[in-house]
């Protein structure tokens, strides 16, 4: 499985982007997903998750009301749309992705697919 994000870019303090995930496979579309991210210098974190069926998500506490998670499971398609941008923000933002049942872990070590990353940079 493969997965490719885009959607990055600058953005000033406030401003708003989407990011998008796809799957190369269709098969892929009833499993987990995931967005993290990875600032200069620190480890990557957990952002938000999304279930299979669509119907749980999890949002880390810091982009939590600002940021949402969603998914075309008929594309295989996971997206990230992020609000009221904050500095703090920038980081090279990572889409994955897991099979499994039940509640999607928000664990970096849980995934075993990931994509190339895109860079998401929010100016002051």
């Amino acid at each position: 499985v493969q997965l490719q994000a885009s959607g990055g870019g600058l953005v000033q303090t406030g401003g708003s982007l989407r990011l998008s995930c796809a799957a190369s496979i269709r098969t892929f579309s009833n499993c987990h997903r995931g967005w993290f991210r990875q600032a200069p210098g620190k480890e990557r974190e957990f952002v938000a998750v999304i279930s299979g069926s669509g119907r749980s998500t999890f949002y880390a506490d810091s982009v939590k009301g600002r940021f949402t998670i969603s998914r075309d499971n008929a594309e295989s398609i996971v997206y990230l749309q992020m609000n009221s941008l904050k500095p703090e923000d920038t980081a090279v933002y990572y889409c994955a992705g897991q099979y499994g049942l039940g509640t999607p872990s928000t664990r970096v070590s849980e995934y075993a697919y990931w994509g190339q990353g895109t860079l998401v940079t929010v100016s002051s």
